[in-house]
């Protein structure tokens, strides 16, 4: 299958693109603003040089009339601002007469910005164009209306469009700047979220076929950091999980084994030889064989029943205490078989449950089996109980050979088993901590490695 971009790529080129996008767009909108400013100052200026030679003019024209001409030809020609701009003197016919350069233009020199003025309620006119010889430049005319004539100011704009186009580049520069760094950080940005998402999908997939001993190297502490570390998380738990269950395999294959090679020799040796007392002990080691695959065989059923969500109960109210004294009494003879003192501590009271009688005689069942079967000969297994705060403690300890301290977080996982040297499945217990969880109970262990252990059952009472 083709595989499509990556998300990082389309989000680089998501965010390059409209980051990029914007910056033409400010880039344009300040080319425009930026020239709109200074054309605006430079018309500014020549209004105002323009006003200020009208008022002249105006005085001069009201002080001596028309006798004043000789003084308004020094005023054009002594233009203190004729370096920057060019200063001219338009008579009532609409002609240039007179400029501060020197040099009077054509009669067909057009001047649009006069025009403007002449139609004008303001009696002013503004222009830019460009002469014949390319050069841009703006125009501005103002009428005097006692002399009947006009002044008209043109200045070049060839060093305002340089300058608007220098900041502009200046700009353009900025954002080829802010582009190219964005670009640098965008790639070292996806590099540092692409490869290490690479290298989950790659560790994956070896996972996936069956490598449990792959990892991943975690070079940060960001997210990506804790994805690599959840993931070697789950790497480990599955790696746990898959030695457990070859365990489990082992164990269960080496427990079926026993009782049936029990049941083949035992059946085999029936069948050849007719002494009643050999019979008769036969039958009994196969019917005890029979029961531990029964046993088992329900352990397994009852396993999966919970990891199918399949597990069900049939509840109603009991007297838990009698339950518990009935699994005791189960498992008086075969401690004695064993040599442990198996003894509980006489109560008259009455703990109502709401729940299973049988799953919960399995869980007195299993829990005073497993004391039993790592007790110790000459050993004794106690099992008491007491109530407070609308609940039921059940405890059963022993004095046996304990479990380690690194192997008791981990006794009520399925298919783990603190110590291999005895028999058992070793999902027991976690049946029957999910028997107690559906209860609303719980079930705690301590112990001690070499001294025994306490398994402690707490059930809520039905309010009597």
């Amino acid at each position: 299958m083709k595989r499509g971009r990556s998300i990082a790529a389309r989000w680089f080129l998501g965010s390059f693109g409209i980051v990029a996008v914007l910056l033409v767009i400010l880039d344009i909108s300040g080319f425009f603003l930026i020239r709109g400013y200074y054309y605006g100052a430079a018309q500014q200026y020549i209004a105002t040089q323009a006003n200020i030679v009208v008022g002249v003019v105006d005085r001069l024209y009201e002080e001596s009339g028309p006798d004043s001409s000789d003084e308004i030809i020094n005023s054009v020609e002594q233009f203190e601002k004729k370096n920057h701009a060019e200063l001219m003197a338009i008579n009532r016919d609409g002609k240039v007469y007179l400029s501060s350069s020197g040099f009077t233009p054509a009669d067909n020199y057009d001047m649009p910005d006069y025009e403007d003025a002449a139609r004008s309620d303001s009696h002013s006119g503004y222009y830019v164009g460009k002469f014949s010889s390319g050069e841009k430049y703006m125009a501005y005319t103002v009428m005097n209306t006692l002399s009947g004539g006009a002044i008209r100011i043109v200045a070049s704009l060839d060093k305002i469009d340089a300058q608007v186009v220098a900041i502009t580049l200046g700009v353009l520069a900025v954002s080829a700047v802010i582009l190219l760094l964005l670009f640098v950080i965008g790639i070292y940005f996806i590099r540092s979220i692409v490869q290490p998402i690479h290298r989950v999908g790659f560790t994956a997939r070896k996972l996936a076929a069956g490598d449990f001993s792959v990892r991943i190297r975690n070079e940060s502490s960001d997210e990506i950091g804790e994805l690599c570390n959840i993931f070697n998380y789950m790497a480990d738990e599955l790696e746990h999980s898959e030695n457990i269950k070859n365990e489990f395999i082992s164990s269960v294959s080496h427990e079926l084994r026993t009782p049936l090679t029990a049941i083949k020799g035992w059946s085999e040796t029936l069948e050849e030889i007719d002494d009643t007392e050999t019979r008769r002990k036969g039958m009994q080691i196969i019917n005890k064989e029979t029961g531990r695959l029964s046993e088992m065989v329900e352990e397994l059923l009852d396993f999966s029943r919970i990891q199918n969500g399949h597990f069900s109960l049939q509840r109603a109210n009991l007297d838990v205490i009698a339950e518990l004294a009935d699994a005791v009494l189960m498992y008086e003879e075969r401690a004695k078989e064993e040599q442990i003192e198996l003894t509980i501590s006489d109560s008259e009271d009455i703990a109502i449950v709401y729940g299973d009688k049988n799953r919960l005689r399995q869980v007195f069942i299993n829990i005073i089996d497993n004391s039993i079967k790592y007790g110790k000969k000459g050993g004794h297994t106690h099992v008491s109980t007491s109530i407070s705060g609308g609940k039921i403690r059940i405890s059963v300890k022993d004095d046996g050979v304990g479990i380690a301290e690194s192997d008791l977080p981990h006794v009520k996982e399925k298919f783990y088993k603190a110590n291999n040297t005895v028999r058992g499945s070793g999902i027991g217990l976690a049946v029957a901590d999910e028997i107690i969880r559906i209860h609303g109970g719980s079930i705690d262990i301590s112990s001690v490695l070499g001294e025994g252990t306490e398994i402690i059952i707490t059930l809520p009472l039905q309010n009597k």
